[in-house]
């Protein structure tokens, strides 16, 4: 079912959802499964799947010679995201990126999903790799995640890569875009991070997940900058809460966002992760209560396939 149908069924009252990462190389799916039976008694209607693209070194072997050596690399989300939808009978949504990707990979991957029943993806530009300060394209790929959105809208309309095909089928995915409260790291304002968000709702995107954020005002004013540029689609809000005092740092580091002050001096006061993490759990609680209270169709929770903390908020507010 479509992110839009669980709206139009959802009778105006808010649902719990969350996003999982899939398992490192070499690990069960068994152990996410573990993580998943914990929250699916707060009966999400869908569950984000990431997608992270490998990540390799090269080292010399000899003779001015380099091999590539692949040092970091998640199992297929395509597969997850069918293992999802017929073990929990929920509609699982897989994340696809710009980054990795050809257009013909992208065509490939969309395929593979629409035999599989997958109704709804999250096009996204995705990040640079760890050994990057920019962005890097595939050379046969998208630069943006408009031109993603183009490309799935493309081929919602039967228009595939190869324009020679007869009687081409016609996907119905349901398109998912990400939206920065406090803009993308790399856009030089809001305002032109809205410009380029209008963009990919131009483009095809029915629907927005918010980055995190720890101050929900700043989501109501995202929201009413938004509307005010004539985005009308559903907006999600995006949640994680704390857990560890490294994220005090990391978080703002990497993700770009500000922490408010009162919960900096409630972290700082933490005499261990476990304190901190039952702060996190507080403020997020608070957070969605009051983002509940405004007639929200989903609260969106960053998992990292970690169930504890996200099974304690859902308990609180769902």
């Amino acid at each position: 079912m479509k992110i839009t149908e669980h709206i139009a069924q959802s009778s105006g009252a808010t649902q719990f959802t969350f996003e999982i990462l899939p398992p490192l190389k070499g690990q069960s799916i068994h152990a996410l499964f573990g993580a998943l039976d914990e929250l699916m008694e707060f009966k999400p209607p869908f569950i984000d799947v990431t997608y992270h693209r490998e990540e390799h070194v090269y080292k010399e072997v000899g003779n001015g010679l380099l091999q590539k050596k692949v040092i970091r690399k998640r199992p297929g989300t395509v597969g997850i995201c069918a293992a999802i939808q017929s073990k929990y009978k929920v509609d699982a949504i897989p994340h696809i990126l710009c980054g990795g990707f050809s257009k013909e990979d992208t065509e490939n991957f969309l395929i593979d999903l629409d035999f599989l029943e997958i109704d709804n993806v999250v096009a996204l530009r995705g990040d640079a790799l760890s050994n990057e300060t920019y962005f890097n394209p595939d050379p046969e790929g998208h630069s943006y995640a408009n031109e993603l959105v183009e490309q799935i809208a493309a081929l919602n309309q039967g228009k595939y890569l190869d324009e020679s095909l007869l009687n081409s089928h016609a996907t119905n995915f349901c398109i998912g875009v990400s939206g920065y409260p406090e803009k993308h790291m790399e856009a030089p304002s809001l305002e032109s991070d809205i410009h380029f968000l209008k963009k990919k709702i131009k483009a095809g995107a029915e629907y927005i997940v918010t980055q995190m954020f720890f101050d929900n005002q700043k989501f109501f004013d995202f929201v009413a900058k938004v509307r005010a540029e004539g985005i009308d689609v559903p907006i999600i809000p995006g949640l994680k809460p704390l857990s560890t005092l490294k994220q005090l740092n990391m978080i703002p580091h990497r993700f770009h966002v500000d922490l408010p002050e009162a919960l900096i001096k409630e972290i700082i006061k933490c005499k261990d992760n476990t304190e901190v993490k039952q702060v996190g759990i507080d403020w997020c609680i608070q957070q969605s209560k009051e983002l509940k209270s405004a007639g929200l169709p989903f609260l969106h929770y960053y998992s990292m396939s970690k169930s504890d903390n996200i099974k304690a908020i859902a308990k609180s507010v769902f």
